[in-house]
């Protein structure tokens, strides 16, 4: 699961942030509206968590825009204001659940998990990808290989359903970086080197081809039946 978290306070943005990644999350953290907006049009996110008092732009404003353009997303809401009207105007203008601030982390995931469990059943059912053998399952972390399963790590899941998703692009580092890591995280040089290794070895090395000097994009399902 991918969350965005737009809070321009430091300490409670960083709070927030470790916690959802320790959870096991992958989370990008987002400190301005001009940010968060540039975030929500480059990736796709299962959730994300909004702070109403940005500096650049109104809280309402970016809710809305988040909505009108991704309206399967959860977004909740961090809110200093705790009155009805407030709470009414909130979940009327798009959000899915609301949190009084100053907001208790367990509370956060668990705010998390519950309004996604409900967009999860809301939808008919999983949008399952294939790409030749391969066959990937996202909402139950699933991946099959020539129909038997292959069992991945997280990050693993994460950066296949990426070349999956985009399986006609070629995918730069930086982008692949973004995949595996929330924004401002250090990571390792040859970090999406080592993954891709990873993943040739469970699969097949045709899996991911290499566009030496540009990116990497996901081999032709011919090389995966041969």
């Amino acid at each position: 699961m991918r969350l965005l978290v737009v809070e321009d306070d430091d300490l409670l943005g960083a709070a927030v942030h470790k916690g959802l990644m320790r959870s096991g999350y992958a989370v990008d953290w987002a400190r301005t509206g001009a940010d968060a907006t540039v975030a929500v049009g480059t990736h796709k996110y299962d959730g994300v968590l909004l702070d109403l008092g940005l500096p650049d732009t109104s809280g309402e404003i970016l809710l809305k825009s988040i909505r009108q353009r991704h309206p399967g997303v959860s977004i909740v809401v961090m809110t200093a204001r705790g009155a009805i009207h407030d709470r009414v105007s909130l979940l009327d203008i798009g959000a899915d659940d609301y949190m009084v601030k100053p907001v208790d982390l367990d509370e956060v995931g668990a705010r998390l998990r519950a309004v996604a469990r409900r967009a999860a059943e809301s939808r008919p059912s999983d949008t399952e990808l294939e790409h030749g053998a391969l066959r990937l399952l996202p909402s139950r972390h699933v991946a099959l290989w020539h129909g038997a399963e292959v069992r991945l790590t997280r990050k693993e899941f994460w950066l296949l359903e990426t070349f999956l998703r985009n399986r006609h692009k070629v995918l730069s580092r930086s982008q692949l970086e973004d995949t595996l890591y929330g924004w401002g995280e250090e990571i390792g040089s040859n970090t999406v080197e080592v993954y891709i290794h990873f993943l040739r070895r469970k699969f097949c090395s045709g899996l991911i081809h290499t566009e030496r000097g540009v990116g990497y994009q996901l081999g032709s399902p011919a090389v995966f039946d041969a």
